[in-house]
């Protein structure tokens, strides 16, 4: 079975809810191993009071069984807390005394899905839309990202980011680069690796926040360990650099992604542009060489070629904004300003998150498609197999 999810729930509704499926038998997974990357997509400075009131944590539903997954739909449940202010608006039951719901919001928002949505499944009330369309969904999405990075993590494969660019503030890439990118960026309250970087992007928040202003900016997510041949060249939907594009462009606000040099390629010549390679015998995840640079961010042809996979994610300033913008009132068809619903001056941090777990299930999409398996230890077997064939192949070459 090929590893596909869902999800389900509105920002203000009872829960959210994912349901995975295709992850192999024998792979240890506990709530735990979810609620730690749910507490790191809630983190970040510029976070609105909804952070709060959120203590995101799952319910195993189905799908493991004394800690470990069994080869069935893994479902997972997580609960709104703020559930208990909003059940007489989001109550799913007709409610007879309330002709009208609280809280409807006719008041569109520029930037945002509501005017688009009322239109296109005609509705009057842009709630019906925009409690769908919330960020808020994500944390069902990173739920599902944990238990790939579970299965990632049994073959070496690990995913970190950093914010790289917050409010027009560029962060310097250290130099050496962390190996592990998340044990350092997440003890900054913004998720970068440039404290002086930091301490300007945090006066950009205060500034934006006292002006009723937003801001947007862009993350680096890196895979590490990831083996070559992943993807493929062979057609268009199997290509994985468009299939990663495509994954970061569904999370919300994003508008923007590029891989290793993106478009600072398109300014170069090829010689500063493709990455020169040379033997590195011994090492069978990149089949036995090496790139010297990484300009292509791991990807070739639609493919990995075993160095690290480097992703950057452009997200714009969120659309909701405490001073609002000039729009009109649907109800009436006259001027208005826009409605402002509670919201963050910033959610790059927790985008980084967001866009970690979406790499997350298109890797290991792409690495159950090449290896297989009912159980973790049938797809163990598969991957280690093709490691020894790539080692053969480097044998064979010196002999």
């Amino acid at each position: 079975m090929s590893l596909r999810f869902t999800t389900a729930g509105e920002s203000h509704g009872q829960a959210l809810v994912s349901i995975l499926e295709g992850i192999p038998a024998g792979l240890t997974l506990l709530a735990e191993h979810v609620d730690e990357q749910l507490a790191r997509r809630q983190m970040g400075y510029g976070r609105g009071r909804r952070m709060q009131i959120e203590q995101d944590a799952v319910e195993l539903l189905s799908g493991v069984r004394a800690g470990e997954t069994i080869g069935a739909p893994i479902a997972m449940l997580i609960r709104n807390r703020d559930w208990a202010n909003w059940q007489d608006i989001m109550d799913p039951a007709p409610r007879p005394q309330d002709p009208v719901r609280k809280r409807a919001v006719t008041r569109v928002r520029p930037g945002h899905a509501d005017l688009t949505g009322m239109l296109k499944y005609d509705r009057d009330d842009a709630r019906d839309i925009l409690e769908r369309a919330s960020a808020r969904e994500t944390t069902a999405r990173v739920a599902v990202g944990s238990v790939c990075r579970r299965l990632l993590a049994s073959f070496g494969i690990r995913i970190g980011s950093h914010v790289a660019e917050l409010g027009g503030v560029i962060a310097a890439r250290p130099e050496p680069f962390p190996a592990d990118i998340n044990a350092a960026a997440d003890t900054s309250s913004l998720r970068t690796l440039d404290a002086d970087a930091e301490r300007r992007m945090v006066e950009r928040i205060d500034a934006a926040k006292r002006d009723g202003n937003t801001l947007g900016g862009v993350c680096e997510v890196v895979a590490d360990g990831v083996c070559v041949g992943l993807g493929s060249h062979t057609a268009w939907d199997l290509k994985l650099d468009g299939r990663i594009g495509r994954a970061m462009m569904s999370i919300p606000a994003v508008k923007g992604v590029e891989m290793g040099m993106g478009f600072a390629a398109s300014r170069a010549t090829g010689a500063d542009v493709h990455d020169e390679i040379e033997p590195a015998p011994g090492n069978a995840i990149t089949g036995g060489v090496r790139r010297r640079s990484n300009r292509a961010g791991g990807l070739e042809g639609g493919m990995t070629t075993g160095e690290p996979v480097v992703v950057r994610v452009a997200m714009k300033p969120i659309s909701t904004l405490m001073k609002p913008l000039a729009t009109v009132d649907v109800a009436t068809g006259a001027p208005a300003q826009a409605t402002a619903e509670r919201s963050d001056v910033t959610a790059v941090p927790a985008m980084g998150v967001i866009a970690e777990a979406m790499l997350a299930i298109v890797l290991a999409q792409a690495l159950l498609e090449k290896f297989g398996g009912d159980s973790l230890r049938e797809t163990r077997r598969n991957y280690d197999g093709y490691l020894a064939r790539l080692n053969d192949r480097l044998a064979d070459r010196s002999r």
